[in-house]
């Protein structure tokens, strides 16, 4: 199998005839071997039952993975990934504000050699105040924090080699950072305008309360790809410095006797100790965690390190 196309389904029983003309109308002429993975997401209309005759019209090209209820966008595309069996994934969302006429572009592009082409909807038909202006200061702080720059994490619309995507798991609302992931592992990353139409049918899921945890998964991000091998630095780094806080805050108090200024009742004796405990504490977390990081790596074989390819050698039994 070429290609594997993976598209999460929610509420989209009006949508999917156009967009399965769209498919056919792209697909075909470009490869002899493809196949489309659906996967329902619990959908409360008539999705399953439209994905279900295409499915039987189609036998060769239409796969289709039911939940049993609303797992959200993440998992359904990881359970597509899980299923998919092609060497290059494109993600693509059912709604019909993605084209599927970008996919010879971004396979182009993926043929000049990289790992990863990510979609930009540069002209975005969404409403700019709830969807559009947040998602730009999201893009930017993303973009900040990870060091991976890209104009629109949220398109769904992606090319990937099937490499890229070993290595990590998605879950929570982590598809939006499946880039950083890639990133982490050593993919070449490409970005490309693609175009972007107005909903046709349907409502957005999504609104202003996905910024909240956007921000949220991103601590989360941050935290797995800068510390989760090494997390001493991140809580014995904070540690020294709640330490160091609070011992010059007691060695002021110390110089202070001198002149005969009682330490014992100044609220300044409390925050030095408190201050002083929270570091030993948080360099014990980071021991702890460090053990924790170690059980996680050995028990389970897992290497700290990823491999493009190799020469001249023959893979062990």
């Amino acid at each position: 199998m070429d290609l594997s196309l993976i598209i999460p389904v929610y509420n989209e029983e009006k949508n999917l005839p156009l967009l399965f003309e769209a498919i056919y109308s792209v697909m075909p002429p470009l490869l002899s071997q493809w196949e489309v993975v659906l996967v329902d997401d619990g959908s409360r209309d008539r999705s399953l039952e439209v994905l279900r005759g295409y499915a039987a019209q189609d036998v060769a090209h239409v796969r289709v993975v039911s939940f049993r209820r609303n797992f959200g966008q993440t998992a359904a595309i990881a359970a597509g990934i899980d299923h998919a069996v092609g060497e290059t994934i494109i993600l693509l969302d059912a709604d019909l504000q993605n084209d599927p006429a970008d996919i010879p572009m971004l396979l182009a592009k993926l043929d000049e050699g990289y790992d990863l082409v990510s979609g930009w909807r540069k002209d975005r038909k969404d409403n700019a105040i709830v969807r559009t202006f947040p998602s730009r200061i999201a893009n930017w702080l993303i973009s900040q924090v990870t060091g991976v720059h890209l104009h629109d994490y949220g398109c769904t619309l992606k090319a990937y080699r099937r490499d890229a995507l070993a290595g990590f798991r998605l879950y929570g609302e982590m598809h939006r950072f499946i880039p950083v992931f890639a990133h982490s592992i050593g993919a070449r990353i490409a970005e490309m305008p693609v175009h972007h139409h107005p909903r046709k049918f349907g409502k957005a899921n999504y609104g202003l309360e996905r910024t909240a945890k956007v921000v949220l998964d991103l601590l989360t991000v941050k935290f797995l790809l800068s510390y989760s091998s090494k997390p001493i630095y991140l809580f014995g780094g904070a540690g020294l410095i709640l330490t160091f806080i609070g011992l010059v805050d007691l060695l002021y108090l110390f110089i202070r006797r001198f002149w005969n200024v009682p330490a014992s009742t100044s609220p300044l004796l409390m925050v030095g100790v408190m201050f002083a405990i929270m570091g030993f504490q948080s360099i014990l977390m980071g021991l702890i965690a460090e053990l924790l990081a170690r059980t996680y790596h050995e028990s389970q074989a897992k290497p700290t390190y990823t491999v493009r390819e190799t020469f001249n050698l023959d893979k062990k039994a």
